[in-house]
């Protein structure tokens, strides 16, 4: 193994310990946990070789650097989410290599992506992102709905050609009542989950928690965990 490897294998050892604990902690089987692991800002390279150690969902969170990368990894097994805000010109390249976009939060990106998604004959697992520090009908700060437009985007997407309702998606939020509260916020989220499966059952999936926070996301029932710098590390800051 190249040192690179041997970093990258010791890091993943370390956060898979972490999920199996939580999810021990909180009755949960491993199973019930998908790890994706957000590899923005790093190359290919460290792509491939989270493929090679078992490594099956990865994320970008900017088409300009997951196009590239996705098309340099085509030859590998992966299952590849993209998490960032989404401008609709970006449809067209992210439906092209993206399984699922998990930052869905307004019609007009919905329309664009249903639109690609047909050009493209591919099918879009979406999530919808969850604004937990906006009003009931504003917008996060970080993009996301609020909860009160949950269920109106929902309908867009599962009646939108090419698009595939999957669940929901949250950001700890920094701002607001849930700002430090994060298994509060994430279980909110599961709430909000459950309320969305009572009209879209097969929307299960729940993508919550990151590196910091990853055991309050398994403890409130997170399906899906997007961990960045606890695999990848802590990139210096250019300047």
């Amino acid at each position: 193994m190249t040192d690179r490897k041997d970093e990258l294998a010791g890091n993943l050892a370390k956060v898979e310990e972490r999920i199996a604990r939580a999810c021990a902690d909180a009755g949960r089987a491993r199973s019930e946990v998908t790890l994706i692991v957000v590899t923005k800002t790093y190359p290919a390279s460290d792509v491939r070789m989270l493929a090679e150690l078992g490594v099956r969902h990865v994320a970008e969170n900017k088409d300009q650097d997951a196009a590239p990368k996705a098309a340099e990894c085509a030859d590998l097994p992966l299952t590849w989410h993209f998490v960032g805000q989404l401008q609709t010109n970006k449809a067209r390249s992210v439906v092209g290599y993206a399984d699922y976009v998990q930052s869905v939060d307004r019609d007009r990106l919905v329309v664009s992506l249903s639109k690609e998604a047909g050009k493209a004959g591919r099918e879009t697992g979406c999530l919808i992102q969850v604004a937990l520090d906006a009003g009931e009908s504003a917008r996060g700060e970080r993009g996301g709905v609020a909860p009160g437009g949950i269920e109106e985007l929902a309908e867009l997407i599962a009646g939108s050609p090419g698009l595939r309702l999957d669940g929901l998606m949250t950001v700890a939020p920094l701002t607001g009542e849930y700002a430090g509260r994060e298994r509060a916020a994430f279980g909110r989220l599961m709430d909000l989950s459950t309320d969305l499966r009572r009209t879209h059952p097969a929307a299960t999936m729940v993508s919550a928690g990151m590196s910091a926070d990853l055991e309050q996301a398994v403890a409130a029932g997170a399906t899906h965990v997007r961990v960045g710098s606890a695999v990848l590390g802590v990139r210096p800051r250019l300047g």
